[in-house]
């Protein structure tokens, strides 16, 4: 096949036309052609979609809720107190919250009729304190019952002043025969119309008084001694001076 003419112009598709007809090259079959699906022809494979009305109903996809019970068939359900709630912590069976509201219950019937399980230092009424450089797990330690208390003295039914003069006597003595846990009964004050009179002095003249340099520390008695009607103080040998305030310093 020439590719160029005489005029040097390259024309590849000059003799096509020519080569077509000798070769006898016929155009294919379309798809469409209905003579190929006769006898003795090549049948043609073409998707043909149904129709909604053909749909067989027994090949439709189930739904969400069948799928699901599906899925589920094989599983166990886990027993209630092996169950996780979302914070981690284990599910509590019905028995156990019984049990537990019971025991509540024993636990409350038996602070109302015997006071067990009662606690002084988690109530209101309780007080504690410390003298000069002292740390203040002494006072806890008080409270606990770790000193012996050595005298008491009870000042229920007296007025102020005379309480405070029984009060003073009672330190005195204490201090010049050496005791050093001693116990003082002042009441509850409930009948106050404001707060504690009895227990709000003694706690002042703890504090605030020339005894407070002999205190190392005090706190409010275990139910047996009086509980919040009643304060335990541990006394020095020697009391707090100015001069030995310095001396402690300089240790």
């Amino acid at each position: 096949m020439k590719n160029s003419d005489t005029t040097g112009i390259f024309r590849p598709f000059k003799e096509l036309k020519e080569l077509l007809e000798k070769k006898s090259l016929k155009p294919g079959p379309s798809p469409g052609d209905k003579s190929l699906n006769g006898s003795g022809g090549t049948r043609v494979k073409t998707n043909v979609f149904k129709s909604d009305s053909t749909i067989d109903d027994t090949s439709a996809p189930m739904n969400e809720s069948e799928l699901f019970l599906e899925a589920m068939a094989d599983v166990e359900p886990i027993h209630r107190e092996d169950r996780l709630e979302p914070n981690g912590m284990p599910c509590v069976s019905i028995d156990s919250e019984n049990d537990s509201k019971d025991e509540t219950i024993r636990q409350l019937s038996n602070l109302v009729n015997s006071g067990e399980g009662f606690v002084v230092a988690h109530t209101p009424e309780y007080i504690e304190g410390t003298g000069y450089n002292i740390h203040p797990e002494i006072s806890k330690r008080l409270h606990r019952g770790d000193f012996s208390i050595q005298s008491h003295i009870d000042l229920h039914g007296l007025g102020v002043e005379d309480a405070r003069k029984a009060f003073e006597f009672f330190f005195k003595d204490s201090i010049t025969t050496g005791k050093r846990a001693v116990l003082v009964v002042h009441g509850r004050g409930l009948s106050s119309l404001d707060r504690p009179v009895l227990k709000t002095k003694v706690i002042e003249w703890l504090t605030r008084g020339p005894w407070r340099k002999w205190v190392i520390a005090f706190s409010s008695a275990r139910s047996c001694d009086g509980g919040t009607g009643a304060t335990y103080v541990l006394l020095r040998r020697r009391p707090m001076t100015r001069r030995y305030r310095k001396c402690v310093k300089v240790n």
